[in-house]
């Protein structure tokens, strides 16, 4: 799958998502610095699933409209890499064809689909 990583997401979900065998723009690495703005037209424009944990996307998807291939909206409260990875890694055992263009929502204990 094509994922790009939001930058406060983290370079190491970037690399684990690699290491996984999937292709990966990790904002962090690459274009750090970059508004929500360009990321989510950069996924859309590019066909990346964008992975993030800042709830700004939930306002574009949901009240802006903004197109999008697939937003995965990390709500964690425990926000260190592993805990990130492991949702992740849950998420793409239990849904993995169901990504494409929908918004998820997942927690430590949830994995949720919003309606957009």
């Amino acid at each position: 799958m094509r994922f790009l990583v939001d930058e406060c997401t983290g370079p190491a979900v970037a690399r684990w998502l690699r290491d996984q065998g999937h292709d990966v723009y990790s904002v962090y690495d690459e274009a750090p610095g970059s508004t929500d703005e360009l990321i989510l037209d950069k996924a859309y424009a590019e066909d990346w699933i964008l992975i993030t944990n800042d709830k700004d996307f939930g306002t574009m998807v949901f009240r802006e409209r903004k197109l999008h291939r697939g937003v995965v909206f990390l709500r964690l409260k425990d926000e260190r890499p592993v805990i990130k990875v492991n949702a992740i890694d849950r998420l793409l055992k239990h849904c993995p064809d169901q990504l494409a263009g929908r918004f998820i929502v997942v927690s430590e204990t949830q994995i949720r689909f919003a309606q957009t």
